[in-house]
């Protein structure tokens, strides 16, 4: 109950048409309920006595309150579309701006295909569930309570037949809706792994057909696939056991009322226009209970689907702005202060430890060491991607939490480690740095990247599109793009998280005269497995182990740094060979 009070929420926007739903499923049910009174009506007075008039009379009532009801249903679909769309629509949006709103350590929580199932099937099936339920639930407990009464006023005695039969059904249905629970729940998570390997597969399509590796990937998805067809088959085959239970039950009363009609009819208790009134009232009461036990098996499945939903809704943010103040990013030095960092809270080993490092604004850094030295965890502090779990980090004096999130990003562009592209044109994607940029604002950051020297072989130009993910440009071609998108922001610090390490020496050479022209007074941080990329850096800092080993520049470290001296000499021993 909690969880649809929690969700009957987002129906702010469509109260009215849910309300106006209501409204005319009832007034619907009420004439229905009218016809079998004027059908007995018609049979016990207008066939009896031969009135002919009464009979055509009674028989246009009953006509006019046909039409009546189907003009009211036709009303009522339109509403609870509208209604159970725009709810879907409504929950959507708000489980999107939550995923939005997450860190990194966030996201980590959950499984990227598990998130694309609660954002579409999961939503799907609430809507479904109000689509296909709001006028049956409300019409099957009024249309019940309603009959009954109809049927106690038409014969007490027979009537208490209802009172008999319904708990049995709710009985069967219960123990129907206990059983099939959790294994709507077990197949959502068996459709999160469905989708975690045909993404997987599609992400990484080239790598598998490289590898030959198509028939073990059709084996992985064989194997969820059926856990997905098993557990389904499970779940349908319990649910479906609600019809043979209602028709059992509805058939047992029909039985009985024939039987006790019978011969209340002989007997002179009972008229046969009423007991086929009565009849009509029971056949309602039950295709209201059959109704009502379709409702409780969507709302299971609904629930089940809402509980899912409810948890990322309800993840607490790891990143907020309860401590921010209205201040900007004037100059962007940064200054790491004891910081140490762990990704999960309790874990045993933290990935950066005590780090104190300071940068000056404007100044170029250089950030070398092995891999797994935490180089990119570093600099992803810097953003607030993830929180510091020790210490402080500080941008132009100020604890990063003090800013603005949004502020604080837009101040300071990053390329990452894995270079992103999206669907749409050069242009588009260039000006994820700045919304607005004109031509020659777009120009100048292709200058600087070195875009220039390929965009004019892009059949269209910057106009070409790029496709999914860009896949038709080059590994170094997309790092050169990236660049120039960051370069659009002039941003106050620019990370670069070895970002040009699929593009030649010469170019990375123009890359690095391009930035320091167009960029003088940008704080620069560059992330680098080759030390030729670090070399001419104001200061390189070399990390162990998530350790700062050594700060200094190259002809110093050389001297006194062992790790920096090693990778040097195994890179110029590697590019002798």
């Amino acid at each position: 109950m909690e969880l649809i009070r929690r969700f009957g929420g987002y129906l702010h926007k469509y109260r009215a048409h849910a309300a106006g739903a209501v409204v005319c499923v009832v007034v619907e049910m009420a004439l229905e309920l009218l016809i079998p009174l004027i059908m007995a009506d018609l049979v016990d007075i207008g066939v009896a006595n031969g009135d002919t008039a009464f009979i055509f009379r009674q028989g246009a009532w009953m006509c006019a309150c046909a039409v009546a009801a189907l003009v009211l249903g036709v009303a009522s679909a339109r509403l609870v579309a509208a209604c159970g769309n725009g709810l879907a629509a409504e929950i959507r949006k708000a489980e999107y701006a939550k995923v939005q709103s997450f860190s990194f350590a966030n996201r980590d929580r959950f499984r990227t295909e598990s998130l694309v199932t609660r954002l579409t099937t999961d939503v799907t099936t609430i809507q479904n569930a109000v689509v296909t339920g709001l006028r049956p639930g409300v019409r099957g407990p009024c249309m019940m309570v309603m009959s009954i009464f109809m049927g106690f006023v038409i014969n007490p005695k027979l009537a208490v037949i209802f009172v008999v039969a319904a708990p049995v059904l709710a009985v069967l249905l219960w123990q129907i809706v206990t059983r099939v629970r959790p294994l709507y729940t077990r197949m959502q998570s068996a459709i999160d792994q469905v989708n975690r390997v045909v993404q997987e597969n599609l992400t990484a399509v080239r790598i598998v057909k490289a590898y030959v590796r198509g028939d073990y990937e059709n084996e992985k998805f064989a194997a969820v696939n059926g856990e997905l067809r098993e557990v389904s088959t499970r779940s349908f085959a319990t649910a479906v056991l609600n019809m043979p239970a209602m028709q059992f039950v509805m058939y047992a009363t029909i039985l009985c009322i024939l039987w006790i009609g019978g011969g209340m009819i002989q007997t002179g208790e009972l008229q046969a226009g009423k007991l086929t009134g009565f009849l009509s009232y029971v056949l309602q009461v039950l295709n209201s209970l059959m109704m009502i036990s379709n409702v409780f098996l969507q709302l299971t499945r609904a629930g089940a689907s809402a509980q899912r939903i409810a948890e990322v809704l309800d993840e607490p943010l790891d990143l907020t702005d309860e401590r921010a103040r209205d201040v900007r990013v004037e100059h962007g030095s940064v200054r790491f202060d004891h910081v140490s960092f762990q990704y999960r809270a309790g874990a045993e080993n933290f990935v950066l430890s005590d780090v104190t490092l300071d940068i000056a604004a404007g100044e170029t850094v250089g950030i070398i060491g092995g891999t797994g030295s935490s180089k990119s965890t570093l600099v992803q502090l810097i953003p607030r991607l993830y929180e510091a779990t020790k210490g402080t980090v500080y941008v132009d004096g100020r604890p990063v939490q003090e800013y603005p999130l949004a502020h604080l990003r837009d101040a300071i562009a990053m390329v990452l480690q894995k270079n992103t592209l999206f669907s749409g044109t050069v242009r588009d994607n260039l000006r994820w740095g700045k919304a607005g940029a004109t031509d020659e604002e777009i120009a100048e950051a292709c200058r600087v990247a070195c875009v220039d020297e390929f965009i004019g072989r892009l059949d269209n130009g910057l106009d070409t599109d790029l496709g999914q993910g860009g896949v038709n440009v080059s590994g170094g071609q997309k790092q050169r793009l990236c660049i120039a998108r960051a370069v659009l922001k002039k941003p106050k610090v620019l990370i670069l998280d070895d970002s040009t390490s699929a593009v030649d020496m010469v170019t990375e050479a123009k890359l690095r005269r391009g930035l320091a022209e167009c960029l003088p007074d940008t704080t620069k941080i560059i992330i680098a497995q080759r030390i030729s990329s670090v070399m001419h850096a104001d200061k390189i800092v070399v990390l162990s182990d998530g350790r700062v080993d050594a700060v200094g520049d190259h002809w110093s470290l050389m001297e006194t740094n062992e790790i920096y001296r090693d990778i040097y000499q195994s890179q110029q021993e590697g590019a002798g060979l």
